[in-house]
C-alpha cells in the first residue's frame, strides 16, 4: 500500500506541476457579441481578411497569451506580420516591428483600452507600446528595452 500512495502522491504532485505551465488563454473565452462576424487565422480571431496572424514569434504569442489569461477574453487583431508593400500601404514605418513578425495591433471585447495599456505596462515582454488616440486597439511589440527601462517604450498618445 506504501507504494501504491507514493505512486498516487508523485502524480498528483507531477499534475499540479504541469497545470502551473499550461498558459491561462487556454481558457480565455472567444464567444459572445464581440466576436460576432469575426474570421480567425490560425487560431486568432482576426478583424479582416487581410490581417496575418501566422508569423508571430514565440514571444509575442506568449504576450497575447498573457493579455488572454489576464482577461479571460480571446484579443482580436487588426494587424499583425505586414509584408513590405502591405506595410508601406497602410502608412507603416520603414523598419516596422510588423514586417519581422513582432508586433500586434489588438483589442480585447468588452475590455476598455485603458486596462489593455495599464497591463501592458507591467509586462516584460512588451518591449513597444501605442495607444493610437481615437482608435479601439493598442499596439505591443517585443523589440528589446533600452537600458535602464522598466516600462515599454511608449509612442503615440500612452
Amino acid at each position: 500500500m506504501p507504494r501504491f500512495l507514493r505512486s498516487l502522491a508523485a502524480a498528483a504532485v507531477s499534475a499540479l506541476v504541469l497545470a502551473g505551465c499550461l498558459p491561462m488563454a487556454m481558457f480565455a473565452s472567444g464567444g459572445g457579441a464581440g466576436y460576432s462576424g469575426l474570421k480567425q487565422d490560425w487560431g486568432t480571431y482576426v478583424t479582416s481578411s487581410n490581417v496575418n496572424a501566422l508569423c508571430i514569434s514565440p514571444k509575442l504569442r506568449f504576450v497575447i497569451w498573457e493579455f488572454e489569461g489576464r482577461f479571460g477574453k480571446r484579443v482580436v487583431m487588426n494587424s499583425g506580420y505586414r509584408n513590405a508593400f502591405h506595410n508601406a500601404s497602410v502608412g507603416g514605418a520603414d523598419n516596422s516591428y510588423h514586417t519581422k513578425c513582432m508586433a500586434a495591433d489588438f483589442y480585447v471585447p468588452g475590455v476598455p483600452k485603458q486596462d489593455l495599456i495599464a497591463f501592458a505596462m507591467t509586462l516584460d515582454g512588451v518591449g513597444g507600446l501605442g495607444c493610437y488616440p481615437g482608435r479601439t486597439f493598442i499596439h505591443v511589440d517585443i523589440r528589446d528595452r533600452p537600458r535602464g527601462y522598466r516600462r515599454p517604450v511608449t509612442f503615440e498618445g500612452c
